[in-house]
């Protein structure tokens, strides 16, 4: 009967202890973004510019790590950054780009050519590039409809680069595009055979990253030494 009832404690400790888990990766998961959303913009952009019978433009995953540096900074100086039509409320100091992002990300500095072109936003519900960049290019403001159109349909653009990431778990949303008439060959390298240095938040545009997923990948670390704690209990309860 001690055996038994000893037996179910341990199945009940179990289950409530699972059930403890699931809930803190519930509470500590942000808020989930569906596939890479820097990719999107980038398809966007190129979907814009073949309407427009203009040349699609080349991907570079070190404009996009930059187009992620400039975001950050601006969620990181805090306020409310995301104004009320969409617009960010935050303009780094241009030399920023080139030389504190590029290095933030492991681009190779002789690599680093000319941005041509840049386009930032933001949005305060929902988390797709379309409703993003749709946010911009359907301004009741004209003018800034036009500056955005003139941006992506630049004719000296080979490149172009996107970051994607939030202020908090519910959102706002912030987004960047950096553009470059550079060659795809030879700017914007990324250092370690193309990897640059790990972002550990957001995402941002390169052909081989399909989800964005940085920041999942950091909270699912977090929980490891829990999971642990949580296996050794069961090993004591279970000798005792």
């Amino acid at each position: 009967m001690r055996e038994i009832r000893s037996s179910f404690n341990l199945q009940l400790l179990a289950m409530l202890g699972l059930w403890m888990l699931l809930l803190l990766l519930g509470v500590v998961s942000p808020a989930k973004i569906h596939g890479n959303p820097a990719n999107d913009l980038v398809a966007l952009v190129n979907a814009n510019r073949t309407a427009s019978k203009l040349p699609r433009l080349r991907t570079s995953a070190g404009l996009g790590c930059m187009a992620l540096q400039y975001i950050s900074e601006c969620i990181g100086i805090g306020g409310d950054a995301c104004a009320g039509d969409n617009t960010v409320a935050c303009q780094p100091p241009e030399a920023h780009i080139t030389e504190v992002y590029a290095a933030n990300c492991g681009v190779e500095l002789p690599t680093v050519d000319v941005i041509t072109g840049r386009l930032v936003g933001c949005h305060r519900q929902r988390s797709d590039a379309e409703s993003a960049l749709d946010a911009v290019l359907s301004s009741g403001n004209s003018t800034a409809r036009a500056s955005a159109l003139a941006v992506i349909r630049g004719k000296e653009h080979t490149q172009v680069g996107a970051g994607f990431d939030r202020a908090h778990r519910r959102g706002p949303f912030f987004w960047c595009l950096l553009f470059t008439s550079g060659s795809a060959n030879s700017t914007f390298l990324l250092e370690a055979a193309g990897k640059g240095v790990h972002q550990t938040h957001g995402c941002f545009s390169a052909p081989d990253s399909l989800s964005c997923s940085a920041g999942a990948a950091a909270n699912a670390a977090a929980v490891v030494p829990l999971l642990l704690f949580f296996l050794l209990v069961l090993v004591v309860v279970g000798h005792s």
